[in-house]
């Protein structure tokens, strides 16, 4: 299927992201780095065209702050759609990552969103996020989360844009999704 252009941001870094803890539905603050990163992804937009883009965000705290600081010069609406949240890991929300179960497979990190209790599950968030990319009528800059970012690009550009990267995509990071394929801009 072809989607339209896209610039896909992850949140900048949180107080819980700091902590390694699973924020899921849950919200935390930008820390200053994370305040820093949404900047720079202002920075890196602000060189490019975005006439005729939408602009699209989660509707989780985080997600909205980081909109507010990258975009905020850029577009005269931003949108919220809940499609564009975090998956939910349920009864993980708060705690610390490193002490919940780590399954033993290729991806671990990935795996523990599937053994969340009372979590969304990988299966749920590509159904979300096809449905969002189905409703797109034209090109749009995304701000959203970790796990839904690299879903979304997974579901763009394919598996190998996914391939060797963390599993959420690095933060600060602006992906730029055209013609099936994706190019980290820095």
């Amino acid at each position: 299927m072809n989607y339209p252009e896209l610039y896909i941001l992850r949140h900048g870094q949180t107080e819980w992201n700091l902590e390694g803890r699973m924020q899921g539905e849950l919200n935390s603050p930008l820390t200053t780095q994370g305040q820093a990163e949404a900047a720079h992804q202002g920075a890196i937009l602000a060189q490019r065209d975005l006439q005729g883009f939408a602009f699209f965000t989660s509707p989780q705290g985080r997600a909205v702050q980081t909109a507010g600081i990258a975009l905020g010069n850029l577009a005269e609406t931003i949108r919220t759609d809940d499609r564009l949240r975090e998956i939910g890991v349920g009864d993980w929300s708060g705690l610390l990552r490193d002490t919940l179960p780590l399954p033993d497979t290729d991806d671990p990190y990935m795996a523990q969103y599937e053994i969340a209790p009372n979590g969304e599950g990988l299966a749920a968030v590509k159904a979300r996020c096809c449905a969002f990319l189905q409703d797109l009528k034209g090109p749009a800059v995304l701000v959203t989360h970790g796990v839904t970012g690299r879903t979304l690009r997974e579901i763009v550009a394919g598996a190998d844009a996914i391939q060797g990267t963390t599993i959420h995509g690095g933060q600060g990071c602006v992906y730029h999704l055209k013609n099936g394929s994706q190019k980290l801009l820095s």
